[in-house]
């Protein structure tokens, strides 16, 4: 046998022969500045739960000591540099707690002078202990002094008893020890807090609520007041603000290794400030019971309260006004997760009428309230099987369970999503603890999101060709073809509540944007989007940050009062996540408004068509809960004034006044017409989307009068208006948006691709037939990559043997062969071959 144009990466395709993995031909370069020492994985296991350190110091003029959580995350990682010391020629020893240190960090608590991390005396294995407490991941940087003899270091890394001895998540602990003479790059796990700014000087006591504004920084345009904090309420979980201002709120004791804490079972609270002091001054239980333990979203829709809890989404229905349930009825159950981070998260309502909803990783399956597994609108039952879902999935269903379908999955901890008035889908997902890969995404609907392989459902630290070189990226398997691309990698933590900030009270920099709580570094942001292409791009603007003051400081959710304000829920706690809750007599609510803005909400009439429409521009979610379904009911008596609503400047206002225009009986054509010819971009997509969810229309006349939209968002939605259509008429739809990938695009491209999976083989023939011999371009190339016809593997082949394609850009095209099977793929690997 002889191999043509022989190259290292065309080699290693050999291996498909031989029904082998294709793998990467090298590993990704490591940094080059290497450590002086690096020590063993250090565990609760460890003999005496420490290792020798010892490194060679001469010639070095600084010292930098470096603790990591040894990739498997850096909860409970409380480590110690046990009596260090430097060392001279003659043998003499100074103590290194002597010499101040430059810089100092921690991944969570404080960097402490024979203290551990939380600031309790070090012991290590039992033993009480002196030297240096930090938490991984830890940078400790030192400038050795001017002519010094020092020629080693020499020190015990130790993992201290305050993380050992954590229960289960003490048994994870896990450190690694390193010894640098230059400032090390391996600063994954470092917050970004604590490198950013030196850490101010925290304001009273440890927990005091009456410092508990002072110690946040908060954004420059806004004032922070405590609206609530215990005793009042004890650890929020989660948080929702109804038409009258009042605060619903989930109230988590029996959480984890706590679960059977308090025998009456946890809470769903409803707090009220009567005075317009800014503060609650009234409390009341609207209901306790052991079967809302843990609960992970309560949201409030008129008379029904919906809560997220354990195994299912429960409606409880307060028929009679008397803020107590009357009835409570599931609407879900089978969901697995139970008192774990990674299941069930709360009930949003779309301005198009349906419920939005997602769970993490554990969530595993859904069904109906009689437990019969669900089968969404695509014909799949929804599970974790990869047939097709796997890990954290996005859903959306009408408000009876109806209509369900799967909009995204492949997430690992996603716990909660938000929908804004476009229809346009937001979530967080949090990575593998200690990996700084934290994401936002935009959720393109039907999208793969890459936290497991797709068809193998494989990890991201197991080897694959082409494989990421940073490991924020790797984590989501950003390089395969399938994978949605992410908004914004946040780096590390532990995201929680978010919402789309639809009001005009709060400076114009939050209006329209995400904002979503981070309880690992002690945070909310805004992600103000600018549109890219057929995708986003974003910035990040703190709106509260605890991170230099109050480390305890952990924002749970965040929603917008019908007045605009935030109201901001605060589990406070020196730990993050269930499984790490230490603190159950605390919690605060703070609320966040332009400074002298007192806390109000206007009476809400939804019964005249005038006041529904008043209603319907609130920024709070609760409040246009109940003028939609006002709207909706008067069908034609509301249409004039809807349609003056569409007619005014405000592009939220009229996308909401769209969906409903559009789902007047009789009338969804007449209006999505009116959209598709709609100036603005936004609300063509609307326009474009109302279509898919209004029956008897059919959807692909409006594909064909925008296949050819100046915006690549337009023909994006086009791409995923195409995702269910089998037809010869959807494939040349396809091939027409195909043409206009320019080759740098990603997000359009996955739209492109989830359009094509189910129709790949028409789809690509009806490109192929459009573009003739010239499909070998950036933009064709990327085609062949992604879209998973039978006939791909050849031209993948092509690409591969054509000596004008450089060879670095080989290992992509090696991929996308993983994602082919059958005879088709035999025989383009055989055609490597000169037999």
């Amino acid at each position: 046998m002889m191999i043509r144009n022989p190259s290292p990466l065309l080699s290693l395709c050999l291996a498909f022969l031989l029904g082998l993995p294709c793998l990467a031909a090298k590993s990704p370069k490591k940094d080059p500045t290497k450590p002086l020492f690096a020590s063993k994985v250090v565990t609760a296991q460890t003999p005496g739960q420490s290792i020798e350190v010892s490194a060679d110091l001469k010639g070095a003029k600084e010292l930098h000591l470096y603790v990591s959580d040894a990739g498997n995350g850096y909860a409970c990682d409380w480590a110690d540099w046990v009596d260090p010391r430097l060392v001279d020629a003659s043998g003499k020893e100074t103590k290194l707690t002597s010499i101040k240190w430059k810089y100092a960090s921690a991944g969570w608590g404080a960097v402490n002078l024979n203290k551990n991390a939380g600031g309790a005396p070090m012991k290590v294995a039992g033993k009480a202990a002196h030297g240096i407490g930090c938490h991984a991941n830890s940078l400790i940087s030192y400038e050795l002094p001017a002519n010094h003899k020092f020629v080693r270091f020499v020190a015990k890394g130790a993992l201290d008893d305050g993380g050992a001895t954590q229960g289960a998540c003490g048994n994870q602990s896990s450190v690694q020890f390193f010894v640098y003479s230059q400032k090390p790059k391996v600063m994954s796990g470092i917050s970004v807090a604590s490198r950013s700014k030196p850490a101010g000087k925290r304001i009273g006591d440890q927990g005091d609520p009456a410092h508990a504004v002072d110690n946040l920084d908060v954004h420059e345009e806004v004032k922070a007041t405590l609206f609530a904090s215990e005793p009042m309420m004890l650890s929020p979980s989660a948080i929702d603000v109804d038409h009258r201002g009042r605060v619903w709120v989930c109230e988590v004791t029996n959480y984890r290794r706590h679960k059977n804490k308090r025998e009456e079972g946890d809470r769903i609270l409803i707090l009220e400030d009567t005075d317009g002091d800014n503060k609650a001054d009234k409390a009341k239980t609207f209901y306790q019971g052991r079967d809302v333990d843990s609960a992970h979203g309560v949201s409030v829709f008129g008379n029904k309260i919906v809560v997220a809890v354990a195994d299912r989404i429960v409606v409880f229905t307060d028929k009679d006004g008397d803020d107590k349930p009357d009835s409570k009825e599931n609407l879900f159950t089978g969901i697995s997760g139970a008192q774990h981070d990674h299941g069930i998260h709360a009930v949003h309502f779309g301005p198009d009428g349906k419920f939005y909803f997602n769970f993490g990783n554990t969530g595993r399956q859904i069904k109906d309230k009689d437990g019969k597994p669900i089968v969404d609108m695509a014909g799949n039952e929804v599970n974790d099987r990869r047939n097709p879902y796997q890990q954290g999935m996005v859903f959306r269903c009408n408000e009876d369970g109806s209509e369900f379908e799967t909009l995204g999955w492949n997430f690992r901890n996603n716990w909660e999503v938000t929908v804004d008035s476009f229809g346009t889908i937001w979530q967080s997902d949090n990575d593998d603890d200690g990996n700084r890969g934290v994401r936002i995404n935009y959720v393109m609907e039907f999208g793969n999101y890459g936290y497991r392989g797709e068809f193998s459902g494989k990890g991201w630290r197991d080897k694959r060709t082409n494989i990421e070189t940073e490991i924020p990226l790797r984590h989501w398997h950003l390089n395969d073809p399938g994978v949605m691309p992410n908004l914004l990698q946040t780096g590390g933590g532990s995201p929680t509540g978010i919402t789309v900030y639809e009001g005009t009270l709060l400076p114009p920099i939050f209006h329209g944007q995400v904002i979503h709580c981070d309880a690992g570094p002690s945070v909310v942001r805004a992600y103000p989007v600018t549109k890219s292409g057929a995708g986003y791009d974003a910035e990040i603007v703190d709106v509260l940050n605890g991170a230099s003051r109050d480390k305890w400081f952990r924002p749970s959710d965040v929603v917008t009062a019908p007045d605009g304000s935030l109201m901001v829920a605060d589990w406070y706690d020196p730990g993050v996540g269930g499984h790490n809750m230490r603190d159950l007599e605390r919690g605060r609510l703070f609320l966040v408004a332009p400074e002298g803005h007192k806390y109000k909400s206007s009476k809400v009439d939804v019964s005249g068509v005038d006041g529904a429409i008043s209603a319907l521009k609130s920024p709070n979610e609760a409040t246009r809960y109940l003028a939609w379904h006002a709207l909706h009911g008067k069908g034609r008596k509301a249409e004039s004034a809807l349609g003056r609503m569409f007619g005014s400047s405000d592009p939220i206002h009229r996308s909401r006044a769209l969906w409903l225009l559009g789902k007047i009986e009789g009338r969804a054509k007449h209006y999505v017409d009116l959209a598709i010819k709609d100036k603005d971009p936004d609300i063509r997509i609307v326009g474009l989307r109302l279509a898919r969810q209004s029956s008897g229309l059919d959807v692909l006349s409006f594909v064909e009068k925008l296949v050819s939209d100046p915006s690549a968002q337009v023909r994006r939605e086009c791409a995923v208006a195409l995702r269910h259509e089998k037809t010869p008429r959807a494939a040349k739809l396809w091939a027409d948006l195909a043409t206009r990938h320019d080759g740098k695009d990603r997000w359009y491209l996955e739209a492109l691709g989830l359009a094509s999976d189910l129709n790949a083989d028409a789809c690509f023939e009806a490109w192929l037939a459009k573009v003739g011999g010239k499909w070998n371009t950036p933009a064709g190339r990327d085609l062949v990559w992604r879209v998973r016809a039978k006939a791909a593997p050849a031209y993948l082949v092509k690409i591969l043997k054509d000596e004008k394609i450089p060879a670095e850009s080989h290992p992509r095209y090696v991929r996308a062969l993983d994602f082919h099977s059958g005879p088709e793929k035999d025989k383009a690997l055989e055609s490597l071959l000169d037999i």
